[in-house]
């Protein structure tokens, strides 16, 4: 799959914010846009298109969504699950991109029905070689399916 991708990062630390945004100015990421949410509630008023997210143009949905496991207002798990039963979105691909290795975290989160659980890395170069691998098998291989 080529052309422009939207990523939804669902992500409350502003150090890893800052990192990914920086991973992903990257010239393998640069067919992708990032769009950043920093809390479960904001994520849902996302995808949804409600307040200030209504305008498609500024803030289409995503390719993918990218969700940390521990937000403010709703966790990842709760928003996981909320984008699985609603028809227009389940097909969506989340992938869950947290800290957390507690077998309770992943179970759950593949339960729930996420595509992918991978745990943030430490440093810049090993985040950096992880959004090139995830891009590659994501973007570039996968295909990816219509939205109702």
């Amino acid at each position: 799959m080529t052309g422009t991708h939207t990523i939804l990062l669902v992500e409350d630390n502003p150090v890893d914010i800052l990192l990914m945004q920086r991973a992903f100015r990257n010239e393998t990421l640069a067919n992708t846009a990032l769009q950043i949410v920093r809390d479960g509630d904001a994520a849902v008023f996302y995808l949804e298109g409600d307040g200030e997210y209504s305008d498609r143009a500024r803030y289409p949905l995503p390719t993918i969504i990218l969700l940390d496991l521990k937000l403010p207002r709703r966790s990842g798990h709760e928003v996981l699950g909320w984008v699985k039963k609603h028809p227009e979105l389940k097909r969506l691909p989340v992938v869950i991109l947290t800290s957390s290795r507690q077998t309770f975290d992943v179970d759950r989160a593949y339960d729930l029905g996420v595509n992918s659980y991978l745990v943030k890395p430490i440093g810049f170069a090993s985040l950096l070689e992880m959004m090139k691998s995830f891009s590659e098998y994501w973007l570039n291989h996968s295909e990816l399916p219509e939205l109702a």
